[in-house]
């Protein structure tokens, strides 16, 4: 009587032993097998936890592969995930799809920055991206100003042009505040690495003198030429005399002609009007620009006029530059134009 009652435990185990192997294989070879018909996209809302999710993916399936899901995930020990969006590629089997929950690894997509940009333009484009969180009103939006350096009011040129990355739930504020940081990281390396001749007092006025340089050229080779021209007249006490100060300094009034009128009137960016640098930058800067402020070609030039193909002719005399002036601008004057510093 006791061996039957063992020989029925011992066989009672065995089948129990054959059927939880046999489920746990057909439970791994699904979860293992493609789940995703079509290339998607899965949103995880922060607080979603893997029911929800799974739900969601399986909601026009059969109820065993939800309750098969959320078993082999925990039998997995992978319960916990990670809000985003996710790509979901056809042909995605359950354990890849708990693999990427798990990894965080969201969606990505790309913004840029450009070179020459106001940060109200900067601030334009973040809006009209897709999965871009709006939360600022204007470049004038305390939760932006309170970002900037103490004692700074301005936002204009505080700002990294660059390419940044960002995922779902990031914030225009939030790729300004990288773009902010990146900024003072390249300005503050670089001034400490800076020429020790060049007539800046500080790395702020290096930013506002890289803007202007930022504008004047598209050329990266021109850059540094462009930036000895404006070191030689801040030396001489020349003004700047150049036109995309004018330009920021006339706002929303510039309707894309400048006049004499334009370069008379009086302004605080009115660089043919004012002595020295104007009071914040006109525009967002890269590196490039940065660089050849603080490190300009070692040349003697006091002027420069755009020869209408995208570079300019660089000259040391009023003279000289006055030739140029018939030359390129007079008498083959550019659709294109670009300012030039004039005589004194």
């Amino acid at each position: 009587m006791v061996r039957k009652l063992f020989i029925s435990l011992v066989l009672l185990v065995a089948i129990c032993c054959i059927a939880v192997a046999s489920g746990w294989y057909w439970l791994n070879t699904w979860a293992n097998s493609p789940v995703i018909a079509a290339n998607q996209t899965l949103i995880v809302e922060r607080g979603s936890n893997l029911t929800s999710v799974s739900r969601q993916i399986f909601s026009d399936q059969s109820p065993l592969y939800f309750r098969s899901s959320i078993l082999y995930a925990r039998l997995q020990n992978q319960t916990a995930i990670q809000s985003g969006e996710y790509q979901l590629d056809a042909d995605d089997s359950w354990q890849a799809i708990l693999d990427l929950l798990e990894s965080g690894n969201t969606v990505k997509r790309q913004v840029t920055l450009v070179e020459g940009w106001t940060v109200k333009q900067a601030l334009e484009h973040l809006h009209s991206q897709e999965k871009i969180e709006r939360t600022l009103s204007s470049v004038s939006d305390e939760s932006l100003i309170a970002i900037l350096p103490e004692g700074y009011k301005h936002p204009e040129g505080w700002f990294f042009a660059d390419t940044y990355q960002y995922q779902l739930g990031d914030s225009d504020l939030d790729i300004l505040k990288r773009s902010h940081q990146k900024m003072r990281d390249v300005l503050d390396t670089g001034w400490q690495e800076r020429d020790q001749n060049i007539p800046l007092q500080s790395a702020y006025e290096a930013l506002v003198l890289a803007s202007i340089v930022e504008k004047e050229t598209g050329l990266d080779s021109e850059r540094p030429v462009i930036a000895s021209v404006f070191t030689q007249r801040l030396r001489k006490r020349m003004r700047l005399q150049t036109d995309p100060t004018v330009i920021y300094g006339l706002g929303d009034s510039y309707k894309g002609n400048i006049t004499r009128k334009h370069l008379r009137q009086k302004t605080d960016y009115n660089t043919y009007v004012i002595k020295g640098l104007p009071p914040t930058p006109i525009a967002l800067v890269g590196a490039e620009a940065i660089q050849a402020t603080l490190h300009p070609a070692a040349e003697e030039y006091l002027y420069f006029v755009a020869k209408g193909d995208g570079s300019h002719y660089f000259s040391k005399t009023l003279d000289e530059h006055n030739k140029a002036v018939r030359e390129y601008q007079l008498v083959n004057r550019a659709k294109e134009y670009r300012s030039q510093p004039l005589n004194q």
